[in-house]
């Protein structure tokens, strides 16, 4: 089962308040998701929005919003929603469109995106704001990461080293060493986890343009290792083939792989090698404020 669009909620928001109950939000987004999004996964159920809410809830929430705009519900007092009548005498199917009538937020969409309307007057009636954020959001995100492992795989070898052993410290594994670029027996940092270096990380960075880490790559890794510990982490710029990943897998020492995809994520996560350029905010209706009179 996939998460619904916040206007698949539509008709569950209508079926739970039917009866004519007043609700409380939180229990009305509780019993919509047991009633009609029990077959949901908890993996589905953890999904956050980019402002942190759950991904279902705030669909729900979404789904409730539009229902009072177009008159279905209303709100009898703060955090409470109720059915109206032309909510009980709904159609069996309800569109953003039925709720919108013609509202000017399609015109300015279809000046925004003109060359592609049918398809994106179709993205946007099936899309909660929230989500449209999400998206233009996710949109920059995968487009600053593309251009990252650009930059990543153009590096100079030493400096690709460095900028792993900069991330594994912004991620909070501790000091690094550096080995020394000869002779180093393809060992590029070691991570003492512990101020006595009892406990030690090994680092292999390799900066690849093509090509895949192979079985062999990971073997002489192991073998680098030399029994001092028996964890390592391997990173690179490009992917690791099956049998590398098996080869990791199998070990007795403990290997995490770490592909290009996953590399940059992590640098984006942490603000490696990128910085904010601009902070967004969104604001919402303080109802404590109107409360004070």
């Amino acid at each position: 089962m996939e998460i619904p669009k916040f206007d698949e909620t539509f008709i569950p928001i209508l079926e739970i308040l039917k009866t004519g109950r007043v609700y409380k939000t939180r229990d009305l987004i509780e019993e919509v998701k047991t009633k009609f999004y029990s077959e949901l996964t908890d993996e589905q159920l953890k999904l956050e929005t980019k402002s942190g809410d759950l991904l279902i809830d705030n669909r729900i929430a979404w789904g409730k919003s539009y229902l009072k705009k177009g008159g279905y519900v209303f709100f009898p007092e703060r955090g409470h929603v109720q059915i109206t009548d032309k909510g009980k005498e709904h159609s069996s199917s309800l569109s953003v469109r039925d709720l919108e009538n013609e509202s000017s937020l399609f015109d300015f969409y279809k000046q925004e995106k003109q060359s592609n309307s049918g398809n994106y007057k179709h993205e946007v009636e099936i899309s909660s704001p929230q989500d449209l954020i999400d998206e233009g959001f996710n949109r920059i995100e995968n487009e600053v990461k593309s251009e990252l492992l650009q930059k990543l795989k153009n590096l100079d070898p030493y400096f690709f080293e460095k900028v792993v052993l900069r991330l594994l410290k912004k991620m909070g594994y501790g000091e690094f060493i550096e080995t020394s670029k000869s002779g180093d027996g393809g060992i590029d940092g070691i991570i003492n986890e512990d101020k006595l270096g009892l406990d030690k990380i090994y680092i292999q960075a390799k900066r690849f343009n093509e090509g895949k880490v192979r079985e062999k790559d990971i073997r002489n890794f192991i073998g680098a290792m030399s029994g001092d510990t028996n964890k390592g982490v391997f990173v690179t710029t490009s992917e690791f083939d099956a049998k590398a990943l098996e080869k990791a897998r199998s070990a007795h020492h403990k290997i995490i792989c770490i592909d290009g995809q996953k590399l940059v994520t992590l640098m984006h996560e942490f603000n490696v090698g990128i910085q904010v350029k601009t902070i967004y905010e969104i604001k919402q209706i303080d109802e404590d404020f109107f409360d004070e009179q």
